[in-house]
């Protein structure tokens, strides 16, 4: 499905209150839902429709929201506890047993509890809380989506600068991509962002760092107008607080505006795109280079550009990053080096190139022979059938057959 987001605006303070309880409603359930999964074995997704009609029958406010609302938060319970069952089943090491939400920021309708206008500038909420009318501000891109596309969800979500609402469309989204033939092995850095095979490198503008005398300052402020043990705080400390949440906000935007560029150029430019999967969980316990690594946002990233694979059908394949940095990307032999180390010289062929040049090497190789297609660092290249194994983790999200020769530029 296809998510487009507007804001609301033109809303008085008791309907932004009403849209405030209307949350915290769905969190009530979701909570309900799954300590009601804790204390009774053997409970399906059946049994957690049932109880909310049971908690609207038991409680007033939730009778008030929505029943597809009411539903939808018992399915954010039902899919934490499909996870961890997933997870126990696979016997991994994290189950991520279900816990309860404590601050929600989200109530999601179905078909019902809503309704636009018929030029899709005003949206009106029918449910218990009289929330009422609200303006829907968005691009035209989004604008035109509500005129033809069917909607089959509607979120309404609060964030540091006001309330949004997302738009979920019965719809997938395809677009027809130019083939160029090149190929491009990612390695993905701290020193840069990313760097390829023929020693592109991107540098990250590290959003973070250049906010940070930004943060101190919002957050000096807010931990000045706290008060320990008073309930509740002060008008003040709360306008500090939103204030705080905006700075974080617009760097969390930066980071995302970023990663989307960078990943729909490399892939509009490239037919075959191989990164290193890295596991970032393990990378950030080094607290030394844990917050430049949380910075760099690399998942982000390479989420947007397996997005962008699917939507133009060119191959985007995550290749295992063990040993990329240290085996020769002309010999094979392995060179031990520390990671202040950054150049790659080889005491087998002699050759001396940069760190992550050589690693960019090694992982489109990897990448490569996962597709079926043997690669060298040179202009040609050999056609074999495409291996639907996995290989040391590697994974790909597109395959490459009945598309064009992304090999072409190569043969």
């Amino acid at each position: 499905m296809i998510v487009r987001e507007a804001k609301l605006l033109k809303g008085t303070k008791e309907q932004y209150q009403a849209l405030d309880d209307a949350i915290r409603t769905a969190q009530f359930i979701r909570n309900k839902a799954v300590h009601y999964w804790m204390d009774n074995q053997g409970v399906g997704k059946a049994d957690l429709y049932k109880l909310c009609k049971d908690l609207a029958s038991e409680f007033d406010f939730a009778l008030k929201l929505n029943s597809a609302a009411r539903q939808a938060s018992a399915e954010r319970a039902w899919a934490a506890i499909s996870s961890f069952y997933k997870r126990c089943k696979k016997q991994e090491k994290k189950k991520g047993y279900p816990k309860f939400k404590k601050h929600s920021r989200s109530v999601e309708y179905k078909v019902s509890g809503w309704k636009l206008s018929d030029d899709c500038k005003i949206i009106t909420f029918t449910d218990g809380f009289k929330v009422g009318s609200l303006s829907v501000f968005c691009n035209s891109s989004t604008r035109e989506d509500l005129h033809r596309l069917k909607i089959n969800r509607v979120r309404v979500v609060k964030k540091a600068d006001g309330y949004y609402v997302q738009f979920c469309f019965d719809a997938e989204r395809k677009e027809q991509g130019e083939f160029t033939g090149n190929v491009v092995g990612l390695d993905l850095g701290l020193k840069y962002f990313t760097k390829d095979q023929n020693n592109n490198a991107v540098i990250y503008p590290q959003f973070l760092r250049k906010s940070e005398q930004r943060l101190k300052k919002a957050q000096r402020r807010l931990s000045k107008k706290f008060v320990k043990a008073k309930k509740p705080q002060s008008i003040n400390y709360h306008k500090s607080r939103k204030r705080l949440g905006r700075v974080h906000l617009k760097i969390q935007r930066q980071r995302k505006d970023w990663a989307i560029k960078q990943a729909r150029c490399v892939v509009a430019s490239n037919d075959v795109v191989v990164y290193e999967d890295l596991k970032i969980a393990n990378m950030v316990k080094n607290h030394h280079l844990a917050k430049s690594i949380s910075d760099a946002s690399w998942y982000q990233f390479t989420q947007w550009l397996e997005y962008y694979g699917k939507i133009w059908d060119k191959a985007v394949v995550a290749v295992s990053p063990n040993y990329t940095s240290q085996d020769c990307s002309n010999c094979g032999h392995r060179v031990k080096k520390s990671l202040s180390t950054r150049t790659h010289s080889c005491s087998s062929c002699g050759i001396e190139i940069c760190r992550d040049t050589n690693a960019a090497v090694n992982i489109l190789k990897k990448g490569m022979k996962v597709l079926g297609v043997e690669w060298q660092n040179s202009t040609q290249g050999h056609w074999e059938s495409a291996s639907r194994e996995e290989k040391h983790g590697e994974k790909t999200t597109n395959t490459i057959e009945g598309k064009p020769d992304i090999a072409s530029g190569f043969l």
